[in-house]
């Protein structure tokens, strides 16, 4: 380890550094002294300064909010890393500056909220690094008029928060609005709204990743990725997880869902897993280019992966999902809603929720318009194994190489007055108990069994097999 460096008081104070402190014998450590953070990730970067030379002291019962924001403001003026020993910190209203550096000692710094509105936030402060810090919110209310979450940062770029817990938020737990950098395994746990909100992302520089991260109990919604207004974002959500999040504010799909995207084009949600989410696991509304790619899912209360209204593009490959109302489903072409690409997913257990008036659904995978569906696997389906299109609602589907068993209709598809058309080839069905293939007036049969017909219409059928 290399020697540390010791700067006394009269030596600071010539150098201009924390010149509005008095601070006897301030060490500071340079940055081959430091440990390298969690799980081998990188140094913090930049010397270290331990929070007691401002006055901070761990596990105090009186607010610090005044000390530790002189030790936030001066450590970022002078590109240092404030670092906090192990203890609880109770503060609010702190403000993040452009290129702060918080180190929580692996998780053993604990920020509770002291309550008086807002807790932690920051505008336009590029560069803000919050390692190893526990943020708890107490449940205590906060300023909903002047900010959304317990963290909150505006107009930033290159933020990193990595190895962080945000917990007990009365709102969201992390907020980040028009900003880019990445959130690292970080685990956002018992928020009223959810656990983390982008909104309108700097996509220029980078958008959003969320990778490695962890979100439970959340009231409302687990991950949200939204835009005021349709647009590129390019944000990722990679190897995360969403368990047990709720719909307490109601709705038919706006709450309760693992990842929810709206509005952002280029959005992709990729090995992550879910569980015991109300609606969705992953939900794009309106969202362009939405891939959503080797995820797992169970327990979803609706769709577990949804691409509807108003989107151009989705890719949904290589998922599985165990029990849902309806596995995967790609719709809304009224709505301009098309465009996808269905490939080797597997769905299993689907149900049908008898309690609601119209919505039961049951489906393995439901898909519109513009759209290929190819080499899944669905199993125990209680309605179709595949849905294709509903009504008039059709246009341009080629299902081929699919195997679907145990379902109640093997693949059902559109066969009404102004249907599109399509191709369905090579599918294997096993076990329908009311016909392989049908056609279908929205729930309505139309005429009989479809597999070994050349074509019905507007549907062109070769290769298939029902067993």
């Amino acid at each position: 380890m290399t020697a540390q460096r010791f700067l006394t008081r009269r030596g600071v104070m010539a150098s201009g550094f924390f010149s509005a402190l008095a601070v006897p014998n301030l060490t500071v450590e340079s940055a081959s002294a430091q440990p390298a953070s969690q799980n081998g990730s990188e140094s913090v970067g930049g010397a270290r300064v331990n929070a007691t030379a401002f006055g901070v002291r761990p596990s105090a019962t009186l607010d610090q909010s005044r000390a530790l924001q002189a030790a936030i403001d001066q450590t970022a003026i002078n590109g240092l890393t404030l670092a906090l020993m192990p203890g609880t910190y109770v503060a609010s209203g702190l403000q993040l500056r452009p290129g702060t550096r918080i180190n929580g000692n692996g998780g053993a710094a604990i920020l509770a909220y002291g309550g008086g509105g807002t807790f932690m936030t920051g505008v336009a402060a590029h560069g803000v690094r919050l390692t190893g810090l526990v943020f708890d919110g107490g449940m205590l209310p906060l300023a909903r008029e002047r900010v959304r979450s317990l963290l909150q940062i505006d107009d930033a770029r290159s933020l990193i928060i990595e190895d962080c817990a945000v917990r007990n938020s009365t709102a969201d737990g992390i907020a980040l609005n028009r900003v880019s950098g990445r959130v690292t395994r970080t685990e956002m746990s018992s928020a009223r709204g959810a656990g983390l909100f982008s909104l309108d992302a700097d996509a220029d520089s980078g958008a959003v990743e969320i990778s490695g991260c962890r979100v439970q109990d959340a009231a409302d919604n687990g991950i949200l990725i939204w835009r005021s207004r349709e647009g590129a974002d390019g944000s990722r959500v990679i190897a995360s997880s969403a368990a047990r999040i709720g719909n307490a504010s109601g709705g038919s799909g706006q709450y309760g869902n693992g990842v929810n995207v709206f509005r952002a084009a280029g959005v992709s949600v990729s090995q992550c897993r879910f569980h015991a989410c109300a609606y969705s696991a992953v939900r794009g509304n309106a969202a362009s280019n939405l891939q959503i790619l080797g995820n797992q899912a169970r327990e979803i209360g609706e769709v577990a992966l949804y691409a509807e209204f108003g989107f151009q593009g989705a890719v949904i490959a290589s998922n599985i999902v165990d029990g849902a109302a309806c596995g995967l489903a790609v719709t809304n072409f009224d709505v301009g809603g098309r465009l996808a690409v269905v490939q080797g997913n597997i769905i299993r257990n689907t149900f049908r929720r008898e309690h609601e008036a119209v919505d039961k659904r049951g489906d393995g995978i439901a898909v519109e318009a513009d759209a290929a569906i190819s080499g899944n696997v669905v199993e125990s389906a209680r309605s179709a194994g595949i849905m294709i299109g509903w009504g008039k609602h059709m246009r341009d589907v080629v299902a081929t190489g699919n195997l679907v068993r145990d379902a109640r209709f093997g693949i059902t598809v559109s066969a009404v007055s102004g249907a599109g058309r399509c191709h369905l080839g090579q599918n294997m069905i096993s076990g329908a108990r009311d016909g392989a293939i049908r056609a279908m007036d929205h729930g309505v049969l139309v005429g009989d069994e479809l597999v070994g017909r050349a074509n019905f219409g507007t549907v062109t059928l070769s290769g298939n097999v029902a067993t």
